[in-house]
């Protein structure tokens, strides 16, 4: 859902630990008394077996990436659960999302996947079906994980077949992030939410003619899949339909005719600025450096937009209407099937998810908190002004969201990247849009079936 543009740690960097307090002590009781179940990964045979948790204490792995500032949060509030339950500790790992899957699924093979994990909605449905994550049903039927302070769509977007596998650490929301200093600077008013994607192109050009060309009015998104994603819920269809490519050829040429338009008005910069913006790194997006007035991020990467340039920055949601968007993860937690102590990984969950003083030591720094009673408290005491603006834009469209499709199947990770790739074709004029999307659908198709 995010890509890390901070400096931090490579995958090199040792863990390190949050232990328990030495003079408090605690027993489980039934989550330390609790059996596991040992499962081997798809393709190496699949079997379950009970066996007792060995007595004493208890650390966990956790692992995660994203940069410092994520680090120092998430250590507190894991040191937090640990000084409510002195026989549990942990070792945590983490480094920048760049290698980070990598890294996972090297894990994975190797069967030593860490107990807590922290995933995004690229593949939570590839390793729920790989049986790699910890089925979370049984403990949230009984509300040992407790998603009811969780808005229903949120929960069950951390759903794949019907199984609840992860529970989102935080929601987030597709957001435009514009240039409020250059547009006073140009006399052109504020783009707003709920404008439709014609007229935020029109709103575009305005910029780029009132700029004389020196700026353009906004980063060209034709290959961001939530951008077409959201554009394709505004006209009622959607990215996929199960394990397919929910649209055909003919809205993915209406979606690059758009954006022809689009660079025919100079609403957007050259295409070879704007294929180096597509990463999607805050760093590189070029409303920070000075190439266009907006570009397009989650909300919760707001803060650091907002420290890459001097100039005062806004959010508005997303062109379209509201409701094209939906309750949404901006990363999960999820278990580790094989793990040996599923109850306690469930429980630590719960804690980060439904815990006043862990809601507010992790703050807003991966979204506005999945639990609403939580996110208004912690919202109270946010002093950051980028995480203020973000809370309130997903305070503002809360009530219009609409209903949240499933998860991406396996396979999106690759549809993500034929879509940059088949965009850049066609902002180069290297292709043509028909054959370019014709081409898309096939190999986008081909990857989902895989």
């Amino acid at each position: 859902m995010e890509r890390s543009g901070a400096p931090v740690p490579d995958a090199r960097t040792p863990p390190t630990r949050t232990g328990p307090d030495p003079g408090r002590r605690r027993l489980l009781g039934a989550l330390l008394g609790a059996p596991f179940a040992a499962t081997g990964l798809a393709g190496c045979g699949s079997r379950e077996e009970d066996r007792p948790v060995e007595d004493g204490p208890v650390e966990l792995s956790v692992f995660w990436y994203g940069t410092a500032a994520r680090a120092e949060l998430t250590e507190k509030a894991l040191r937090l659960y640990s000084s409510r339950n002195n026989l549990v500790s942990f070792r945590v790992t983490w480094q920048g999302l760049p290698g980070y899957y990598d890294r996972l699924a090297t894990q994975a093979a190797g069967g030593n996947v860490p107990d807590l994990i922290q995933l995004d909605d690229t593949v939570l449905a590839e390793y729920a079906r790989r049986e790699i994550l910890l089925d979370l049903g049984g403990y949230v039927a009984d509300h040992r994980l407790d998603l009811r302070g969780l808005p229903p769509d949120l929960a069950r977007y951390g759903e794949v077949d019907g199984r609840t596998v992860a529970v989102a650490a935080a929601q987030t929301t597709a957001a435009l992030v514009y240039n409020r200093s250059l547009l006073r600077r140009l006399g052109v008013a504020e783009p707003r939410t709920g404008m439709s994607w014609p007229a935020y192109v029109d709103w575009a050009a305005r910029v780029t003619r009132a700029a004389d060309g020196r700026v353009a009015g906004t980063m060209d998104p034709s290959g961001d899949h939530r951008a077409l994603w959201l554009w394709l819920r505004s006209r009622g269809a959607e990215l996929y339909q199960g394990r397919q490519l929910g649209f055909g050829a003919n809205e993915l040429v209406d979606w690059f005719e758009l954006w022809q338009n689009a660079r025919a008005r100079r609403a957007t910069p050259s295409a070879a600025l704007v294929d180096q913006a597509d990463g999607g790194e805050p760093t590189r997006q070029l409303v920070v450096t000075g190439h266009t007035a907006a570009s397009f991020a989650w909300a919760h990467q707001f803060p650091e937009f907002r420290r890459q340039t001097r100039d005062e920055l806004a959010l508005a949601a997303f062109p379209g209407p509201p409701a094209a968007q939906w309750p949404r993860a901006s990363m999960y937690w999820a278990g580790f099937r094989g793990t040996r102590h599923p109850a306690l990984v469930a429980d630590v969950i719960q804690f980060l998810t439904n815990n006043m003083e862990a809601g507010l030591a992790l703050g807003h720094e991966r979204g506005v908190s999945p639990n609403l009673a939580i996110r208004r408290y912690v919202r109270e005491s946010l002093t950051d002004p980028g995480q203020q603006a973000a809370a309130a834009l997903a305070e503002a469209v809360a009530a219009q969201l609409g209903p949240a499709p499933g998860p991406p199947p396996k396979g999106h990770a690759r549809v993500r990247t034929l879509l940059v790739e088949t965009a850049e074709g066609v902002r180069s004029g290297r292709a043509g849009i028909r054959a370019a999307t014709t081409r898309f659908v096939a190999q986008a198709e081909a990857a989902l079936a895989s």
